[in-house]
């Protein structure tokens, strides 16, 4: 039998040792000391040898955690070099507005939260008179990821610089007069201070690195320097089990983006209750960070707790923290001195005898107040660890409780997200903890009023100094006043009008081509973006790898295995592209940082993002969501579009609904181009809305959105006529007519409009040839280029209408004569071409793909689905058979012969 003591072999033993003996004295001095002082002083020797072998370069298995104690012991810290006092009295104003404003607004039943930022001020305030750098500062100054649940401090923080009024305070959550503060940081609703939204939990940490890796982008490929610029985000321990806040950990770690840290406020508490009820979330925390190759600084324990490590002289103290679970923390915070006495030391004789030693008062001290993330000086220790620290990210975990300073009923309580407000007997206490100098008098009817120290106070004027030092407000957006985009050379975009000839050409394949006309351009080339998830080659992408490379901070250190052929794969530190891998989620973060560069760095980039359409509103729609509410703009390009045109992949790769999921986002301009001249005509005014000059009263806030097919078929040259480009840009022209396709049609004949989006309209243009060779119907073909741009064109009109203004939607003016009902018809389920049919005056039908998709050819998938051209032909027979334009044995006879 086994020994189950017995010291197992490791993979170190299939190495050849050069020296047993030496090992084996090795072995036996760890044994002697654990048999001499104990398994805790081997454990301990052995962990400072580790660090050693790490800080001295020496391969070993990083160490993945270490004690519950502070990274940065107290006798390392430097001073803060400032005014802690006047910083404390700043950062209590803060504290006090934060919770007024939220407790006013409360009355009004618009809710708001007030424990994080009381948790987090201290990790804010520290940033803004230290570190974080504003908009006038060197390169662009540092980007700020604010936690979405503390935005009240930060409206307080800028009430107390002047940048707010008490008015825009008392309409906190109450935006509709116009005067309003949104709940969360909003780029849309509040754009001259947030910059980045983040209460979708788990976006903020995914985009924050993405940004940080966008800026060594922007430096490596020569379009401005921002290596000054840092990258700051605050997130909630509780918001780090969202699969996207470590998604990109690794990546981090990879490209050294030593311009980013994290700053986790682990309060141990999420919305409900505790994080890691029976575990330490700050350890699990280190543990994944330092396996993903991050610095971990951990600020857990402020000054008070000096005394008590300084009594530990068996290491009994330190054991312990590490055994007690998150939530019995939370239970130390609320209980008086004895219990703490009995529980927490009363486990351990060594820790019963240091009791002894130490007051009720400093036990209270220690267990309710003294928490490293609630200490200017151990906060500037930390932060300044994260700067100094080259060639990997830092997290900085800071402890703190949630409802620090609000008072018993708030701190460390399970419930306290949810409380909205304090009785005015609990503000006239956290009044005098806060020692402001707020008189009872000043509670007028029982409303708590707001503070301020006076424009010209001291504490205003240090606040302003220190930001102004530091290049000026925080957070802050900028939008600049950039000159519009010089647009690309005409010829890149009119190749496509005399269309493909012969030859059959994919949309996929026409877009591609389009943008590698563009990044040739001399002014603008440059400027573009191209972001693919690792399925380049499926795109036909691969040609742009030599010409522009893939971007990678290392460069290309190896020969690649295709290098002798034209196409090889190249990897450069200046690479224009940007090949993440299989993640949609960093793809979307890249596709944010970029599209939204010509605010965060005054630099208009053009990012086109191609990803199977599948995989991108249904995965990513928040990032989607995210990236409208940042204002930015770009192309994305859903490819392999549709249910049926993606032969053999089944029901996961078949695309039915994306332009249903596009639709519901107002900053999505989605477009399902059939040809490949309308991609173009897209393309070319995109370019012009979004950094040209876009028209009175647009918009140039807006992402496009283009669904392209991998299906080769003719590209027709564009159709002469006038309004042919508007048409394309508003949604809907007239392709053809039976006369102009040169069908043959008696005179007055029964006549159909067929509206066909994407690649579904050339089974309306073979439904046409059928209906008129052999049912004797005329049919003209419509190209539906955006079902949503119609719709939300149709309901601008019935709101001017309501305002008494008169206006004909779009669709109804182009439609305006048409002949016959109209069936409309779409690669994708029927809710699509369904968007416009309340406003058509004609008789409307529709033809979609619904339901899941399946395996099989596309002429297979269709007929399976009810839309190839014999069902069309079917389905346009029983409209007119309803209205009694054709005779109604045609359905049946129409049905059998194409054996329906």
């Amino acid at each position: 039998m086994t020994d189950p003591n017995a010291i197992q072999p490791s993979a170190l033993d299939q190495l050849p040792d050069r020296d047993p003996e030496e090992t084996a004295e090795w072995q036996a001095s760890l044994d002697a000391v654990a048999r001499e002082a104990g398994p805790h002083r081997a454990a301990y020797l052995m962990r400072r040898t580790l660090e050693r072998a790490e800080a001295g370069g020496i391969a070993l298995p990083k160490l993945l955690e270490t004690d519950y104690v502070n990274t940065i012991p107290t006798a390392a810290e430097t001073a803060v070099p400032g005014d802690e006092e006047m910083e404390r009295r700043i950062t209590a104003w803060n504290r006090w507005n934060a919770a007024a404003m939220v407790t006013r607004g409360s009355k009004h039943g618009v809710g708001g939260h007030i424990a994080t930022f009381a948790s987090a001020a201290w990790l804010y305030e520290t940033g803004f008179n230290h570190f974080f750098k504003g908009k006038e500062a060197d390169g662009s100054g540092d980007q700020l990821y604010i936690q979405g649940h503390a935005s009240p401090g930060i409206y307080a923080r800028a009430f107390l610089d002047g940048r707010l009024t008490e008015a825009h305070l008392d309409n906190f959550r109450q935006e509709a007069g116009g005067n309003g503060l949104p709940s969360y940081p909003h780029p849309r609703r509040l754009p001259w201070l947030w910059e980045f939204p983040t209460v979708s939990m788990g976006l903020g940490p995914l985009s924050a690195i993405y940004q940080a890796r966008f800026n060594r982008y922007l430096t490596a490929r020569g379009i401005k320097d921002v290596s000054s610029s840092h990258v700051w985000a605050f997130l909630g321990d509780g918001e780090m089990d969202e699969p996207e806040s470590t998604a990109a950990l690794a990546l981090a770690s990879r490209e050294g983006l030593d311009n980013l840290t994290f700053v986790i406020n682990c309060n141990l508490q999420r919305l409900d209750g505790p994080v890691r009820a029976n575990f330490k979330i700050v350890q699990e925390l280190e543990a994944q960070f330092r396996g993903a190759g991050w610095n971990v600084v951990k600020s857990l324990w402020g000054t008070a707790w000096d005394e008590l490590f300084a009594l530990d002289a068996t290491g009994a103290l330190v054991r312990r923290l590490r055994e007690v679970p998150d939530a019995q923390v939370q239970t130390y915070q609320t209980r008086d001195a004895a219990y703490i006495r009995a529980d927490f030391f009363g486990k351990d004789p060594a820790l019963a005898e240091m009791a002894k030693l130490i007051g009720d008062d400093k036990i209270i001290e220690c267990f309710h107040l003294s928490r490293g993330g609630h200490e200017a000086r151990k906060v500037y220790a930390a932060y300044k660890a994260a700067l100094d620290h080259k060639g990997a990210p830092t997290v900085i975990l800071a402890q703190t409780v949630k409802g620090h300073t609000l008072g018993d009923g708030f701190a460390s309580k399970n419930a306290n997200h949810q409380m909205k407000k304090l009785t005015v007997d609990e503000f006239k206490t956290m009044r005098d903890l806060l020692e402001l100098p707020i008189r009872d008098s000043d509670f007028v009817d029982g409303k708590v009023p707001y503070g301020h120290p006076g424009a010209d106070s001291p504490e205003v004027r240090y606040l302003q100094e220190r930001r102004a030092a530091l290049g000026g407000p925080a957070p802050a957006r900028r939008t600049h006043a950039l000159a519009p985009l010089p647009a690309p050379d005409d010829k890149a975009f009119a190749s496509f009008d005399k269309g493909s000839g012969s030859q059959n050409v994919a949309t996929t394949m026409a877009f591609v081509r389009l943008v590698k006309d563009l990044v040739r351009d001399k002014e603008t080339g440059k400027r573009w973006v191209p972001i693919v998830p690792d399925e380049a080659r499926t795109f036909g992408m691969e040609s742009l790898f030599p010409s522009l490379g893939i971007y990678s901070p290392k460069g290309q250190t190896y020969e690649p295995v295709d290098r002798d052929q034209l196409m090889y794969y190249k990897e450069a530190e200046n690479g224009q592209i940007l090949n993440e891998g299989i993640t949609e989620a960093g793809s979307m973060a890249d596709f944010i940082a970029a599209s939204t560069a010509y605010a965060t760095h005054g630099e208009a980039m053009i990012p086109f993002y191609i990803f199977y359409s599948m995989f991108g509103w249904q995965r990513t729609a928040d990032q989607m969501w995210q990236l409208g509410d940042q204002l930015g703009r770009g192309f994305l390009v859903g490819a392999t579009a549709g249910r049926t045109t993606l032969t053999g992949e089944g029901l996961q790769h078949a695309d039915g609904h994306s332009p249903v999921i596009a639709a519901t986002n107002p900053a999505a301009l989605s477009y399902d181009p059939a040809f490949a001249y309308e991609i173009a005509t897209i393309v070319k005014d995109g370019l012009r809305r979004m950094y040209g000059e876009p028209a009175p009263g647009e918009d140039p806030n807006v992402f496009y959105y283009l669904t392209v097919y991998n299906e080769p078929l003719p590209q027709p040259a564009k159709p002469a006529g006038l309004g042919i480009d508007e048409g394309i840009v508003k949604g809907l022209y007239r392709f053809n007519t039976a006369e102009s396709a040169g069908l043959s049609v008696v005179a007055n004949a029964p006549r159909i409009q067929l509206l066909g989006s994407g690649t579904a309209i050339h089974w309306a243009l073979k439904a046409q040839r059928l209906l008129a060779e052999e049912w004797g119907v005329a049919a003209d073909v419509w190209s539906a280029t955006s079902w949503t741009e119609l719709r939300r064109d149709a309901m601008e009109a019935d709101a001017a209408l309501l305002r008494g203004e008169e206006r004909v939607p779009y669709v109804r003016q182009a439609l305006q004569g048409a002949e016959g009902p109209v069936l409309a018809v779409s690669d994708y389920m029927r809710q699509v071409p369904d968007q416009i049919a309340q406003w058509v005056e004609q008789d409307y039908s529709s033809l979609g793909a619904d339901g899941f998709g399946l395996s099989d050819t596309r002429d297979a998938a269709r007929r399976h689905f009810g839309v190839d051209a014999e069902s069309v032909v079917v389905a346009a027979l029983a409209q007119l058979a309803r209205r009694g334009e054709v005779k109604a044995t045609s359905v049946k006879e129409a049905r059998e012969e194409y054996g329906l």
